[in-house]
């Protein structure tokens, strides 16, 4: 439970009526009651509002809308306002504005706009966080501290290349061992001085934005700087929080697959992770299911926040579609089965100006309650209210993780080849969509992660092998697990250098193979992954492209082979008995239809099942608290479909409806199911 003082799932939102008059105040507070509202996120961009100057602090306005608020019901998620800093300390302190990827220095606008080391933004977003922290220490509305705002973008200033070298000293100790992890002797940058070290960026190093480097070395320790300065400054604020209310959690809202930051590394500092969901009008559910299990993965399946999502329409696509009806409510659950313990939107008030005038929002321009949204969002609180603690404090029971990690697709994008088609995310996807069409809980994993609990681990593309990895899953299958890699898998260490003595390095003995070359194509060149015998689901020829390794059994059994070109008849899939376990290598990328059979034998070998089996479109998921399971089914097509309960009776703990055996589910509807 985040916080017992709202022992139920949190409904509300981002609220800024610091934009409004008293008389809309007012009527926000009949509609949250009419909505069943009863958290609202404040003080995210109210800076400039309460700090005017470097000495004035003005907490009246802060005071009256939380006072309002709980006075009606309302609790309170407050936030410490760090997300923009004010135009006075941009005009004042220069050192405070970012200097950008071309090296330019950054004006007075936007937001993410902060450099992370300057000395003045730290010195005034720890200070605001103290003085927030010390005002409403014992305020009853406040359940939670949200840190900032959505951290993000990297900064190339001088301030940062200083501190890039300070980091650099604690992480190897000496330029020796710089040099050496850089390989520094290429193109002969071998650094004497400490200070002969410059960011990476369009100026040295990188180009196109940041997505090709000379040096790979360089651009990840770079990457990794500025993930941890970030994670820096939000460790000064929750520490000044934290000061005065150690008993509150703190948390700052994640954006799921966000390329710039290490989540995993973010999650030991938060209390409860929290992120913003904002799938196009085309993701597909499944990828939104895997973010939502990441987020969960990022504290070892710990309950997170739903922190934004929205209603309806979002601003800065190229098509910004409405949710069609219903959908909102669906992915709002879809959220809480994969583990939020919160609903939220940004935003609960449509602004009446600016970049998200056009965003969705609880209350729409109109302003009254008779619209479409504003119905779907006040029937979904009414459910929550009937929900009431049924779900606090549940668990997805997961058998199977799937290894997610941000260094390594830093890695990968950065890699000087063999493929720009090579996308880290898409490839974890494929595997992941695999058990969700199966209906099998996942966890997202990161390479710390205790593989003990698990029967099945994929690790995708793993690149690169860090530290001790390697044993652990060796450890993990010679006690009996599964674990799967594939193509392009354990070629460098965490600096970027290769493994020497032969692809996959240090999985070599693992896996039972050899990887002599690699060969890359244009996606539309495909070659065969020909099964020799029939093997589990798995039969005749699939298709596969991007990278081929072309790879020598070494005590692996060949399970499949490659169907033309020059390596025709090479492996493709091999299985290597390990301990008691068995390793599997995938040296290609294959189609969907391949991964999903290769998915069932695994599980069939291993006795994993699905939650109950559906229809194509219908996502069964699951929660346990205290060994009682709660299904939420949902249809995500625009036609009635069915899912089976088999023999066992369930009711819907919304409608009081009983549900067995072969059942049909409308179009776009959700079930919550217990027995």
């Amino acid at each position: 439970m985040i916080n017992d003082k709202l022992p139920k799932i949190w409904y509300g939102g981002d609220y800024n009526p610091e934009q409004w008059d008293e008389a809309t105040a007012e009527e926000d507070i009949r509609m949250f009651k009419l909505a069943g509202i009863d958290v609202a996120t404040v003080n995210v961009f109210s800076w400039a509002l309460i700090q005017p100057d470097e000495t004035t602090y003005d907490f009246a306005g802060l005071d009256k809308i939380i006072n309002r608020l709980y006075d009606n019901g309302v609790y309170v998620c407050l936030a410490t306002s760090t997300g923009a800093h004010p135009a006075w300390m941009a005009k004042r302190y220069p050192d405070v504005r970012r200097v950008d990827f071309e090296g330019r220095k950054r004006q007075f606008g936007g937001r993410h706009n902060s450099c992370p080391n300057s000395p003045t933004y730290r010195k005034y977003a720890e200070r605001i966080a103290d003085k927030l922290a010390e005002r409403y220490k014992d305020h009853p509305a406040v359940l939670i501290w949200h840190v900032s705002n959505e951290y993000g973008g990297y900064c190339y200033c001088e301030n940062c290349q200083k501190e890039f070298r300070v980091w650099l000293k604690e992480r190897y100790g000496n330029l020796e061992a710089v040099n050496e992890a850089w390989n520094t002797r290429f193109w002969g940058h071998t650094f004497y001085d400490w200070d002969e070290i410059v960011a990476p960026s369009g100026l040295s190093e990188e180009w196109q934005g940041g997505q090709n480097t000379n040096f790979q070395g360089i651009s990840l320790d770079y990457r990794r700087f500025q993930s941890d300065s970030l994670l820096d400054v939000y460790k000064l604020e929750r520490d000044a929080l934290k000061k005065h209310t150690p008993s509150l959690p703190v948390t700052t809202n994640l954006m799921g697959l966000y390329p710039e930051l290490d989540y995993f590394k973010w999650g030991k500092e938060m209390d409860v992770v929290s992120w913003d969901n904002y799938p196009s009008f085309d993701t597909p559910v499944s990828l939104t299911a895997m973010t939502h299990d990441l987020m969960r993965g990022l504290k070892s399946g710990q309950p997170f926040m739903l922190m934004e999502q929205t209603p309806s329409q979002q601003n800065w696509q190229p098509y910004n579609a409405l949710k069609r009806p219903n959908v909102m409510r669906q992915w709002s659950y879809q959220a809480v089965a994969h583990g939020a313990d919160t609903i939220l939107f940004f935003q609960l008030r449509r602004s009446r100006g600016a970049t998200e005038k056009f965003h969705g929002a609880v209350i729409e321009h109109v302003g009254h309650e008779h619209t479409r949204v504003f119905r779907e969002s006040a029937q979904l609180g009414k459910e929550l209210i009937q929900l009431e603690d049924q779900l606090l404090d549940s668990r997805v029971p997961a058998r199977v993780g799937i290894v997610f990690d941000w260094e390594n697709r830093w890695a990968i994008d950065l890699s000087s080849g063999p493929s720009v088609a090579l996308n880290y995310v898409k490839e974890v996807h494929k595997y992941y969509d695999a058990f969700y069409q199966r209906n099998i809980p996942v966890d997202m994993i990161s390479v710390e992660e205790d593989l003990e609990k698990y029967d099945i681990v994929i690790a995708p593309v793993l690149y690169m092998v860090k530290e001790g990895h390697a044993d652990r899953i060796k450890q993990f299958t010679k006690n009996g697990g599964t674990f799967v890699t594939t193509f392009f898998s354990g070629i460098v260490n965490e600096n970027d250098l290769v493994t020497l003595g032969g692809y996959p390095g240090e999985l070599r003995d693992l896996v039972g193979i050899w990887a002599e070359e690699i060969d890359a194509l244009d996606p539309s060149h495909f070659n065969e992954i020909v099964i020799n015998d029939s093997f589990g689901a798995l039969s005749g020829e699939y298709k596969c492209n991007i990278l081929f390794d072309l790879i020598h059994a070494e005590g692996a059994e060949v399970l499949a082979t490659y169907g033309s070109d020059f390596y025709q008849g090479m492996p493709v899939l091999t299985k290597n008995k390990y301990g008691a376990g068995a390793a599997y290598y995938i040296a290609s990328s294959p189609e969907q239809a391949f991964v999903q059979d290769f998915v069932d034998t695994i599980t069939a070998e291993k006795g994993i099942t699905g939650v109950m089996t559906s229809a194509s479109g219908v996502e069964v998921a699951i929660r346990e608290k205290d060994e009682h399971p709660l299904v939420f089914v949902m249809n995500h097509t625009n036609e009635a479909a069915t899912f089976d309960t088999g023999d066992m009776e369930w009711t819907d703990i919304l409608t009081g409806e009983n549900y067995q055996g072969v059942t049909e589910i409308k179009a776009k509807d959700t079930l919550l199911l217990k027995k």
